[in-house]
């Protein structure tokens, strides 16, 4: 007999199949820690659904004005009133609609009790959205202490559910969850010091709701005065483009934003890790000297070099790289192994490369 396990988070991925699933007929609204990618599901779950129009909204700019306005008619000779729906909505679209009510918890109480309508019959003002549509939101958690609250008469009319955090993903024998930042990062070209940081630092994707975290300088802590920026998915992302610009930057100003992003605990602990990048032989010098350019002893330096290659390798540079990765010792091999194969992007490259196919037969130990 299985076990109902009440109360329970959900991952981001099964947020989004949960809405493509019963989305037309049930109203999910998915809480969570700020920055944990809730804000990018419209564009995940549109792409699972190409046949709809999408409509953003962010429910903190809204007003009562902005939903529909009213305009007379006459009917059986009287003179009336109807609304017009905001095109925002995209009520009057040929083809259904994935509308996505973002921040919906900090919205203003008369915009809410203007979406219960919109949540429950798909409905603004006068007109409905067309056959088939999905509504859904997000909202941060009431202990993140940033303004968010459903009534109970709100909650009653959707499918409340928690939005776990992403966790890093990265495990002691080289493979990478697949519902995890990690996966991600290595299929959205997250800069390869980044990588390699998390993956030292597994930590600073932790959830401040365990309170084993208490003492966590990464991560944000709502109840701690006047806290900084923090790591999170999203700060994270924007460290990535700093990283990668860093050249142009400079040391100092590098580090200054990074510290304005993930904050200073997580930029002097990357710091390391930028120095050791800065000293290994480029992309190019490795694929086109396999065998003579510079091998780092450095573990960190090591890292670095597998995910950077994960995020670079493409048909013409694979066979190369595979006679740079195995002068490595074997784990490191088996990284790059394991982690290329998750990779949606490189995989089917992987899987037709010959130098490739050979170790992976050399080397089933590591599958």
């Amino acid at each position: 007999m299985s076990v109902i396990n009440f109360g329970s988070s959900v991952s981001l991925t099964e947020f989004a199949n949960s809405i493509v699933t019963v989305g037309q007929n049930v109203t999910i609204i998915g809480q969570g820690e700020p920055g944990i990618g809730k804000s990018a599901m419209l564009k995940y779950v549109g792409a699972q659904l190409p046949d709809y129009e999408t409509a953003y909204i962010d429910c903190t700019l809204l007003d009562l004005g902005d939903f529909a306005l009213p305009y007379t008619v006459v009917e059986n000779g009287v003179k009336v009133t109807r609304f017009a729906p905001n095109a925002r909505f995209k009520a009057h679209a040929d083809k259904p609609v994935l509308i996505m009510l973002d921040e919906i918890g900090k919205a203003i109480k008369s915009v809410k009790n203007v979406l219960l309508t919109l949540m429950l019959e798909h409905r603004i003002g006068d007109m409905h959205l067309p056959e088939g549509s999905i509504v859904f939101g997000t909202t941060n958690l009431a202990s993140d202490g940033v303004g968010d609250s459903l009534e109970a008469h709100a909650r009653n009319r959707v499918a409340f559910v928690t939005i776990r955090k992403p966790h890093a993903g990265f495990n002691p024998d080289g493979s990478v969850d697949p519902d995890s930042w990690g996966a991600w990062a290595l299929e959205n070209g997250i800069a390869p010091e980044v990588i390699a940081w998390v993956r030292q630092y597994p930590h600073c994707l932790e959830s401040y709701t365990d309170k084993a975290q208490q003492d966590n300088p990464y991560i944000l802590h709502p109840t701690k005065a006047g806290q900084g920026a923090v790591v999170t998915p999203r700060s994270l992302e924007k460290a990535s483009h700093i990283v990668k610009q860093r050249d142009k930057l400079g040391a100092a100003v590098t580090i200054a934003l990074l510290a304005g992003t993930i904050g200073e605990s997580a930029a002097r602990d990357m710091q390391a890790f930028l120095k050791v990048a800065d000293k290994l032989p480029s992309w190019e010098a490795v694929v086109n000297a396999p065998l003579d350019v510079h091998m780092p002893d450095d573990v960190l330096a090591k890292c670095i070099l597998v995910f950077g290659a994960v995020t670079r390798v493409d048909v013409t540079t694979f066979g190369k790289w595979m006679q740079y990765v195995r002068r490595m010792d074997v784990e490191w091999q088996a990284l790059f192994a394991k982690s290329v194969m998750q990779s949606k992007n490189k995989q089917r490259i992987a899987a037709n490369n010959k130098e490739f196919t050979l170790w992976c037969v050399d080397n089933q130990w590591a599958f």
